[in-house]
């Protein structure tokens, strides 16, 4: 479903992705893991079209995205829940579903959103309350509903755990486990690097933007290189 080739990136002169290769199959869930810093984000952003590429090549279902603008990669099927959630607050819960599916004029909203609130069934309950009194759990299961809400075959979802309670990062990723029985393709990035592992079906590890080890899940899980400088076990 997605290849990335030899991509790189920079901040003005100084480059933070150095000929990234990565692929995603379809109906997977897929985890890049890494210390902060280690490009992770720098990468979705490229791939959701938010940061320029210098070289490499992205490809989502046969077709280039290099050329394609940010806006329009969602009508390709690509979405992002971003770093941050990146809510907007001062509008209510149900207003930011809805510019999640601002691609989309249709009967299936209303649909889309009854499956977003089957998924997390606490944004039903604070459909009309301003999304920015939501606890920070509670704002990034709204972040990840809104990126749904817009229908993508591919979600990349920025370390949706960060900065929360040890519960709500197993309900995070439970819905993760939901989304693929769904046939919601799955990138996921994570500092949490065991509890993504855990879920996924293949992993990348970067380091100061170079993918340094990649392989089936499990097999980097039982790694001792990983479980040593990652995994903390």
């Amino acid at each position: 479903m997605l290849t990335v080739e030899g991509l790189r990136s920079r901040y003005g002169r100084i480059e933070v992705l150095h000929g990234i290769d990565l692929e995603v199959k379809s109906g997977e869930i897929v985890t890049v893991v890494g210390a902060n810093g280690a490009g992770k984000t720098t990468l979705l952003k490229c791939l959701s079209g938010t940061q320029p590429v210098s070289d490499g090549r992205i490809v989502f279902r046969g077709e280039s995205l290099n050329s394609v603008p940010a806006h329009r990669r969602l009508a390709h099927g690509l979405a992002q829940s971003p770093e941050g959630r990146q809510i907007f607050t001062n509008l209510t819960v149900e207003e930011n579903l809805r510019l999640g599916a601002y691609l989309h004029s249709d009967e299936r909203v209303d649909r889309d959103m009854t499956e977003a609130f089957a998924l997390f069934p606490i944004l039903r309950e604070k459909r009309n309350l301003a999304a920015g009194g939501l606890s920070g759990g509670q704002q990034q299961m709204l972040a990840i509903a809104r990126a749904l809400m817009g229908r993508p075959s591919c979600l990349l979802l920025d370390e949706p755990s960060m900065g929360l309670a040890p519960l709500l990062v197993a309900q995070i990723f439970e819905v993760v486990t939901e989304l693929k029985n769904r046939d919601v393709t799955v990138l996921l990035v994570e500092q949490n690097a065991y509890g993504a592992l855990r879920i996924a079906d293949r992993g990348y590890v970067m380091e100061t933007g170079h993918i340094i080890i990649s392989g089936p899940a499990a097999e980097l899980i039982a790694d001792p290189r990983i479980r040593e400088a990652y995994l903390g076990l």
